[in-house]
């Protein structure tokens, strides 16, 4: 199933209402739901279409994912994956999972958990500004054969010199995509998809 512009809006106006219950994003970005949310979990899709990587039929593992970001924008925009979303935080899950019920989201399954004790091997593992990519990359390096995405800001240069340093990876088996190359808004001028293979 293909999901339209209509979808997305819908799955916009389930979150305002859960956010009323339950604060899944911030009171004072719900105006820029979608622009701020939606469309900065998308660039990851936006991200793989450059590579021209099939990922019909990959698994996807979205670590400390709240209300369902990037997962449920990623789920909706490649019908043909699969999305494990995760956090710990156990209201957040019930409200991705509320809102992935009513979209009829079938791609998609929930763990209240934390992502190190969660078993399995995933296609990739995503997030989208959950923590440090050197306290990330422990409770996710054995879980991922393709890639790690994370959805950052800021120094990401400094940020990825200090995994390496820490875990001893290989630089040229990384990369920094700015979203900006795909959306020319303000909000995303210092935001970009890094990519850590293996």
């Amino acid at each position: 199933m293909r999901y339209s512009k209509s979808d997305f809006q819908r799955a916009v106006d389930l979150y305002l209402e859960w956010n009323v219950r339950i604060n899944v994003v911030s009171r004072k970005d719900t105006d820029m739901l979608f622009e701020h949310h939606f469309l900065h979990s998308l660039a990851i899709a936006e991200y793989l279409s450059t590579r021209e990587e099939d990922t019909a039929g990959a698994s996807f593992l979205d670590v400390g994912t709240g209300g369902g970001f990037p997962g449920i924008p990623l789920a909706m925009a490649l019908p043909s994956s699969r999305f494990t979303l995760c956090d710990s935080i156990g209201k957040k899950i019930m409200v991705a999972r509320e809102v992935a019920s009513s979209l009829g989201l079938d791609n998609v399954t929930f763990v209240c958990g934390r992502a190190e004790a969660l078993d399995g091997r995933f296609d990739y593992v995503v997030s989208r500004a959950v923590t440090s990519l050197d306290r990330l990359y422990p409770w996710v390096k054995g879980k991922f054969g393709r890639a790690l995405l994370c959805l950052k800001g800021g120094d990401v240069a400094q940020e990825l010199a200090t995994l390496n340093s820490r875990f001893g990876l290989d630089a040229s088996h990384q990369s920094i995509w700015p979203v900006s190359e795909w959306l020319d808004e303000e909000y995303f001028a210092e935001k970009f998809v890094i990519d850590i293979r293996k």
